[in-house]
């Protein structure tokens, strides 16, 4: 005999086609994604295919090995994060994960890529409020990391003289971020912050250590970027003194990229990275070589994103955290 809410029950066809709809969806964001970073990376192309053979293929190819270092350093810094609230993935799963999840920064917006990170994370059996909560701690975190090491480009930004640098300003810098990841500061900002938004606040608080590592990783895919763009802009100006060129590469591409961050309404901070970044270099050699080297790192960096989801995505297409979630 038929009970009355049996009606009400999803049927397997019912369930079926949920799950198809889900499917087509994500191929539907997924193709949306995949177009918004090949244009970005076929406009970059327009302007920079001129400008790669003037600065050698040798150190364009170096610059690339630095730039696709970055992308692999910010995973192991997530992954500690992810650790210390209690799931531990694997190094393959893990780099599925998050570099697939990573080409979701294409879109206007913020949370696309923590979106795809968390639906991904379900097929691994990650709770999705803590493989969202680790994605906004790693963008938050890579923020504030790159304001730090930004600091010593500041002078330069300000008073706009080749000369504005002093070792203070690092020794300032090393305080700040002495202060700021300070793991009771820290988690105390992460609790406001969490409460300014509306959501549940961690499970515990983030360890000493998994602070401490975390920095350490971010700032090491601060540098490996920074140095790549040190390459580029050391082979168009060979006359720069090393140490200031040194400096407002790194530090320069550090704190452009962090601003780059906080404007949510363009892709991956397409306009306001390049623009700071050209202001920055331009202190030190002439407009064109300036512009040559900040087109050709933004070409860098979505190739490099685009290699490094490419290989992600086989991984994930074979061992099924692609499709829907059972």
């Amino acid at each position: 005999m038929t009970g009355l809410g049996d009606d009400a029950l999803p049927t397997e066809a019912a369930v079926g086609r949920r799950r198809s709809l889900f499917d087509t969806l994500r191929w539907v964001a997924l193709a949306v994604v995949l177009a918004a970073a090949g244009v970005a990376l076929w406009r970059n192309w327009a302007q920079v295919s001129g400008e790669l053979g003037e600065m050698g293929w040798a150190t364009v190819a170096l610059a690339f090995v630095l730039v696709v270092a970055a992308p692999v350093l910010t995973l192991m810094g997530w992954r500690v994060l992810l650790a210390d609230l209690g799931t531990h993935l694997p190094a393959a799963p893990a780099s599925s994960v998050f570099l697939v999840g990573q080409l979701g920064k294409y879109l206007p917006g913020s949370v696309w890529s923590v979106v795809a990170q968390t639906e991904m994370g379900a097929r691994l059996h990650v709770p999705r409020r803590r493989m969202a909560v680790v994605g906004i701690l790693s963008i938050g975190l890579a923020v504030l990391t790159g304001c730090v090491l930004g600091v010593p480009a500041l002078p330069r930004l300000v008073d706009r003289d080749a000369d504005a640098f002093s070792w203070w300003w690092i020794a300032l810098a090393v305080g700040l971020g002495a202060v700021l990841l300070w793991p009771r500061l820290l988690n105390a900002a992460i609790t406001r912050g969490l409460r300014l938004l509306r959501r549940e606040p961690l499970e515990h608080e983030l360890s000493g250590r998994a602070i401490a590592l975390t920095s350490a990783w971010f700032v090491g895919a601060w540098v490996s970027t920074g140095l790549g763009t040190f390459v580029l802009a050391r082979s168009v100006a060979p006359e720069v003194p090393l140490g200031p060129l040194l400096v407002t590469s790194v530090c320069g591409f550090a704190l452009a990229s962090a601003a780059g961050m906080f404007s949510i309404l363009v892709p991956a901070g397409v306009g306001v990275r390049d623009g700071l970044l050209a202001l920055l270099l331009v202190t030190l050699m002439p407009l064109p070589a300036a512009t040559a080297v900040v087109v050709v790192a933004r070409f860098l960096a979505v190739l490099a994103d685009l290699v490094l989801a490419g290989a992600a995505w086989a991984w994930g297409r074979r061992h099924h955290l692609l499709g829907s979630t059972p």
